[in-house]
């Protein structure tokens, strides 16, 4: 997903975007949410957030930081 669709998610949810990198920005709207912040943590490639609304991207955010 875009930055400019997260920004209006996080904005449609009363969350300033400001300066936030996209992470920091996705982790603030499932905290909104009511979820756990936890996106681009999957480096497994596992995730038991099945209906998360972030989870293909979060899964490619986590291969691209993914530690060697």
């Amino acid at each position: 997903m875009e930055i400019e669709q997260i920004r209006g998610i996080a904005e449609s949810q009363n969350i300033e975007p400001g300066t936030l990198s996209k992470i920091e920005l996705i982790k603030s709207i499932q905290t909104g949410e009511g979820n756990f912040d936890c996106f681009a943590t999957a480096y497994g490639g596992e995730c038991d957030q099945t209906g998360c609304s972030w989870r293909e991207d979060c899964f490619e955010s986590a291969r691209a930081g993914e530690p060697s």
